[in-house]
């Protein structure tokens, strides 16, 4: 299985210290050895890198590491690879055009009968299960709403209703990310963390790398880190349920569904 990373701020902070952790979890402390990218809004803009090489012994996320890039939103991913080759059109995250935005999308797991899923709007470049699940999604969006954007709350439940049904078919954790929020759906493994003032030292489980956050931050940041696997060994981070949809804007939840 991959593993998934993002974050929702509420001002522009980087991800160093996260992707740190993760990045050491790409070939070096965990499997993961089968590409890495990363895509990281600004202001509704996005940017993004991809790399087939594993993240552990990459240069380019190396320089990731250590580049205080600040981000809205963050999405990254490293891959350890079951459905497709390894090679830079089958590397996370994927990114497609909807109503203007670019939608930015990252999965982790398997789904049998993804050759089913009926396309329209978008098509895989790769050959991937993960892409063609997000094509198929944007497509389901751009049936039900045209080219009117619903509301946050409309959006999501519908967007509920699709990674329900995908979660049928297999595996299907999920990030996904229009660049206002954040829309992670769990069916084994998901956690979050909120980190706001009072801000405390966090220490990498991964890494002998520690941070005390109250010297990069103001009382006003808010901060939420999403992961596959807590990246910290001193922090106590949130499990989301089987079948959970969270949605996060400006580091907070704004939206939340299970099946429960």
């Amino acid at each position: 299985m991959c593993e998934l990373l993002g974050m929702s701020a509420n001002v522009p902070t980087d991800i160093c210290f996260s992707f740190s952790g993760l990045r050491a979890r790409g070939g070096r402390t965990g499997p993961h050895k089968d590409g890495w990218g990363m895509a990281m809004y600004r202001d509704r803009q996005v940017w993004s890198i991809h790399d087939p090489r594993p993240s552990a012994d990459s240069d380019m996320a190396e320089v990731m590491s250590q580049t205080s890039l600040k981000c809205d939103i963050v999405i990254s991913h490293i891959r350890q690879a079951n459905v497709g080759n390894v090679c830079l059109p089958n590397t996370h995250p994927f990114s497609r055009m909807l109503w203007g935005e670019t939608w930015v999308y990252a999965h982790n797991g398997q789904l049998e009968g993804s050759d089913k899923l009926a396309l329209d709007h978008h098509h895989p470049i790769g050959s991937t299960d993960s892409e063609r699940a997000f094509c198929w999604i944007l497509g389901r969006l751009a049936a039900r709403y045209g080219d009117q954007r619903p509301s946050l709350e409309v959006l999501s439940s519908f967007l509920y209703e699709l990674t329900s049904g995908l979660k049928q078919k297999g595996v299907f954790n999920m990030m996904l990310s229009d660049g206002d929020s954040l829309f992670c759906y769990c069916t084994t493994k998901l956690h979050w963390i909120t980190r706001r003032a009072p801000f405390k030292k966090a220490t990498l489980s991964d890494e002998d790398v520690s941070v005390d956050f109250k010297e990069v931050t103001t009382d006003k940041d808010v901060v939420t880190v999403i992961a596959t696997q807590p990246l910290t060994e001193d922090e106590v981070w949130n499990q989301m349920e089987e079948g959970e949809l969270c949605v996060f804007n400006a580091g907070e939840v704004v939206f939340k569904r299970n099946t429960v």
